[in-house]
C-alpha cells in the first residue's frame, strides 16, 4: 500500500497580492498567484499546511518573543526581522496614529517599512482568526539559515548573488523551480523564492519534523499560537 501523499503550500506577498508555491510530497508541484489570500488558497484547496510569511497572531500591550528569537538566530542580518508591535497599532487607521499607539504602549516607534505590511497583516489575521488552522507563520530567511545547517545567507536576496544561493540551498532540499512559471513569472524572483522556502517549513509541519520560535509558543487572547516555524 502507498504511503498517502502531502500536499502544503508556503505563502509570501508580492506587488501584486500573494503569491504561493504548492509542493507535493515534499517536490515542486505548481506556483499561483492571486491578488487576495483567499483567491490564492483557494488554488490549494488540498493543502493540508500552508506556511506564510506574515506575522500571525498579536499580543495586547508587547512585543512578541518570536521576532526577537527569529532576529537572534540570525545574528548579523537580524535587520531582515521586523519586530511585531501590539494589537492596537495595527488596529489605528494610518501610520501616524500607529506610530504614536506604539510609542504610547512600548515607548518605542514603529517604522514605516512595518506599517506597510499592515492591509496583509489585517488579512491574514482575520483567515486564521475565523477557523482556517492551516495557516501557520514562518520566516523564509529563518527557514533558508535551516536548510544551510544554521548559517543565514549573506547576499541580499534581492541580489543575483543572494538567489542564486538561495535556489541552491531550495535545490538540496528537492525543491526545484522550473525556469518558467508562467504567467507566475512576473512575480519578482525574491517573492518566489521567499514562497519556496515557505513551502519547504510547511512540509517540514506537516511531517512533524518542524520547529518554532520560541517554544512553547506565545497565544493570543483567543488562545492561537504565536511562533514562528521552520
Amino acid at each position: 500500500m502507498s504511503r498517502a501523499r502531502t500536499k502544503v503550500m508556503g505563502v509570501d506577498a508580492c506587488p501584486t497580492g500573494w503569491v504561493g508555491v504548492l509542493l507535493h510530497d515534499g517536490r515542486f508541484a505548481a506556483a499561483h498567484a492571486a491578488a487576495d489570500l483567499d483567491g490564492l488558497l483557494e488554488q490549494a484547496r488540498e493543502a493540508a499546511v500552508v506556511g506564510i510569511d506574515i506575522p500571525l497572531g498579536l499580543l495586547d500591550s508587547r512585543w512578541r518573543q518570536a521576532d526577537r528569537l527569529a532576529a537572534a538566530r540570525l545574528g548579523p542580518q537580524r535587520a531582515r526581522v521586523f519586530a511585531v508591535p501590539p494589537r492596537q497599532v495595527w488596529e489605528e487607521d494610518d501610520y501616524a496614529a500607529a506610530n504614536h499607539r506604539c510609542q504610547m504602549i512600548t515607548g518605542s516607534g514603529l517604522s514605516r517599512q512595518t506599517w506597510g505590511l499592515v492591509k496583509k497583516l489585517r488579512e491574514a489575521n482575520l483567515r486564521r482568526d475565523a477557523g482556517d488552522q492551516r495557516l501557520h507563520e514562518v520566516h523564509p530567511e529563518i527557514s533558508f539559515t535551516a536548510m544551510a545547517d544554521g548559517a543565514p545567507v549573506t547576499w541580499s536576496k534581492k541580489s543575483w548573488n543572494g538567489q542564486q544561493v538561495r535556489r541552491g540551498l531550495l535545490r538540496a532540499r528537492g525543491i526545484v523551480l522550473p525556469e518558467d512559471l508562467g504567467a507566475v513569472g512576473r512575480v519578482p524572483p525574491d517573492d518566489l523564492l521567499d514562497a519556496a522556502a515557505a513551502a519547504w517549513s510547511a512540509d517540514r509541519i506537516a511531517r512533524g519534523a518542524a520547529e518554532l520560535l520560541p517554544d512553547p509558543p506565545e497565544r493570543t487572547a483567543s488562545g492561537l499560537p504565536i511562533a514562528i516555524w521552520w
